[in-house]
């Protein structure tokens, strides 16, 4: 009996470490991020198929065993995706299942696009592609039920030990976040770490000390495995995008705009390109106390009134504070013919009084007017769900787009509306 045990065990390690050599050969991004958490048996009474405390990796013989190999190296990059991301540390004041639905759905999606096989049961919604989990939880039902593929145990969550494994049907696993010393394996090599019997509880939640250290801990490290893959040529688009968001603050729509606005109205020299009525030469001025921004409502019947004004009210509170001059428009189709309104500074925003709608989407007719007007503003807001033909080519000015839904667009700022 103990030698078929040993045996069974041999053989699983066998295969984890050839999964995790494969991801360090064809992926030495996500590679090198495993080379950091070691592997380490977990009893099933709390981990149901793999697990990360942000410190090793954790695992289900039986979930092992049942995977294919290529199955395999998805959840293995799964894990350390989630720690290499920070997730342990993103979450603020966020509905915890929610967050964790969000967490899982950035994460499948990414490694699907990196052309990695998933296992049944993941989370996967295409409509999600490119997000990252706060801009995804926004878009998750409140009332929503959803079962991650790991349990993410690195806030205190209810204990998931009565809860049956089938795995003849879909993973029904889950990852633990708890905390144990990173780095310093107690027993054998990084890779195994230990040869004692596994724990038959899960590692505690984090305390925020523990938290705070590893999320400072895993934004190095994967900085400089990043920068390192993008040196060699090995580091895809996807990755770069959600790598170089690390560091930055998630902020809600309200505050991000604000940051841009207010960097916009700096008063400094510009060399922006000057109005057609200045002429064409590119000379240096001294840019005014007000900005001119132009916003442009999308009114073709997928955003409500309601939020229509709601978006008003908070940007008229910023304008004030900005000294900006606003020029208003609305497009479906095509622009509305009452266009445009103008508020100067000190005027509040408001929703005009008969405002058409409700046909299809174009996005490129208010940039045509500002071409045509002749003018460049400071800022462009568009208000939209992102769902209609743009612009080929970008406009010389910067444009934001404060997105209601999940579409993504071709070029400017994007902020999604949670």
């Amino acid at each position: 009996m103990n030698d078929n045990r040993s045996s069974q065990e041999t053989k699983l390690r066998t295969k984890l470490s050839a999964a995790r050599t494969r991801l360090v050969v064809e992926r030495p991004f996500l590679g090198a991020l495993i080379l950091h958490l070691p592997l380490q048996e977990a009893s099933p009474e709390w981990c149901g198929s793999t697990a990360t405390d942000a410190r090793a990796i954790y695992y289900n013989p039986a979930y092992v065993e049942w995977l294919s190999f290529e199955q395999l190296q998805f959840i293995l990059a799964h894990e350390a995706l989630h720690c290499a991301l920070c997730h342990f540390a993103r979450r603020g004041r966020r509905n915890l299942g929610r967050w964790n639905a969000a967490c899982d759905y950035a994460v499948n999606q990414l490694l699907i696009r990196e052309g990695l096989q998933p296992p049944p049961g993941v989370l996967l919604n295409q409509d999600y592609r490119g997000l990252s989990a706060e801009e995804i939880y926004p878009l998750i039902p409140s009332g929503a039920k959803l079962q991650t593929v790991d349990y993410h145990a690195y806030e205190n969550e209810p204990s998931l030990s009565d809860t049956p494994v089938d795995f003849n049907t879909a993973s029904k696993g889950w990852s633990i976040h708890g905390s144990q010393q990173p780095d310093k394996p107690s027993k054998g090599n990084l890779l195994f770490p230990s040869t004692q019997a596994p724990p038959s509880t899960s590692p505690p939640p984090l305390t925020e000390a523990e938290r705070e250290q590893l999320n400072r801990l895993w934004q190095q490290r994967t900085t400089s495995l990043a920068q390192q893959a993008l040196q060699a040529g090995k580091l895809s688009a996807p990755l770069q995008r959600l790598i170089g968001s690390l560091g930055q603050p998630q902020l809600p729509w309200r505050q991000l705009l604000a940051q841009y606005l207010s960097a916009a109205a700096r008063n400094d020299y510009s060399f922006t390109r000057p109005s057609r009525r200045e002429g064409s030469a590119i000379l240096p001025r001294l840019a005014s106390q007000q900005i001119e921004l132009v916003i442009v409502l999308d009114t073709s019947g997928s955003i409500h009134d309601e939020q229509l004004q709601s978006f008003l009210t908070e940007v008229s509170a910023l304008k004030g504070q900005l000294r900006a001059r606003v020029t208003l428009h609305a497009c479906d189709a095509d622009l509305c013919e009452q266009g445009p309104w103008i508020y100067e500074p000190w005027e509040a925003l408001t929703l005009p009084e008969s405002l058409p709608g409700g046909g299809d989407t174009n996005f490129r007719p208010p940039f045509d007017w500002v071409e045509q007007a002749g003018f460049y503003p400071d800022t462009l807001l568009y208000f939209t769900d992102a769902r209609g033909p743009f612009p080929e080519v970008e406009p010389p000015y910067p444009v934001i787009w404060l997105v209601k839904g999940k579409a993504q667009v071709p070029w400017g700022r994007r902020i999604q509306l949670n």
